[in-house]
């Protein structure tokens, strides 16, 4: 055919390390601000050479994820600092708000929470498992538990085992973290909402691992609605006391 393809070449040790590290960012292990683990320290977790530690972070660094401070080590940078997520440029100058963002995760998440349903193995049920116990800890510290709260969504990405899926849910990242972050900070000047929150991810955390497909499906239905009709009431009450 003489058709003008490039050699296949096997995937680096390097970018496989940086694949697993992201994976890591995304899923909250590591989370914004936090200090890096030492080039030592992940050579002997990941079993190779340290300058294969220090491409892959390099690589992490460039792509934004990550950033190197002078006398003080590696850090993953906070999310207001990451300009390397497409729909930040893609939507540019547009009036992006909280309900355009949660109509878009109805249709994402709520399939996902069903693909999860059948094919989570036991190391996704943990992810979501602790960090669904880690969003009680913090909630009940006085916290918003965002941060756990974008990990379970995360975890559920992840568990559709679908690359699309954790691609799109990638590129959304810095939109779901702070959508969530700001969907609770006024959802919880309501008290009863914090256990009505806690209860609906209860219920798609064992709807999943249960595999009940249509349970999971309709338990994600139900949370990311439920804050949307909140946000939808809240817009109508501000717009009839302008009036």
């Amino acid at each position: 055919m003489g058709l003008p393809v490039k050699p296949i070449k096997p995937q680096k040790i390097s970018d496989q390390v940086a694949e697993q590290l992201t994976e890591l960012i995304f899923r909250g292990f590591i989370k914004p601000g936090e200090r890096f683990p030492s080039e030592r320290e992940l050579a002997k977790e990941f079993k190779v050479s340290r300058p294969t530690i220090r491409e892959a972070v390099s690589h992490l660094c460039v792509k934004g994820l990550l950033e190197q401070r002078q006398g003080q080590g590696t850090f993953v940078k906070p999310l207001d600092q990451i300009s390397q997520n497409p729909l930040s440029i893609f939507f540019e100058g547009e009036n992006i708000n909280l309900q355009h963002i949660l109509e878009v995760r109805l249709g994402l998440e709520c399939n996902a929470a069903a693909f999860a349903a059948l094919r989570a193995d036991e190391s996704d049920l943990m992810h979501l498992k602790t960090s669904l116990e880690t969003m009680k800890q913090d909630i009940a510290q006085g916290g918003l538990g965002h941060e756990a709260d974008i990990s379970f969504h995360m975890a559920i990405a992840y568990s559709t085992k679908n690359p699309v899926q954790v691609k799109v849910m990638r590129s959304m990242y810095n939109f779901l973290f702070f959508g969530i972050k700001m969907n609770l900070q006024k959802l919880y000047e309501i008290p009863e909402n914090v256990d009505k929150i806690m209860q609906q991810h209860t219920e798609i955390y064992l709807a999943i691992r249960h595999r009940d497909t249509q349970a999971s499906l309709e338990a994600m239905k139900k949370h990311i609605t439920f804050v949307l009709d909140f946000f939808k009431k809240q817009s109508e009450l501000q717009l009839s006391t302008t009036l």
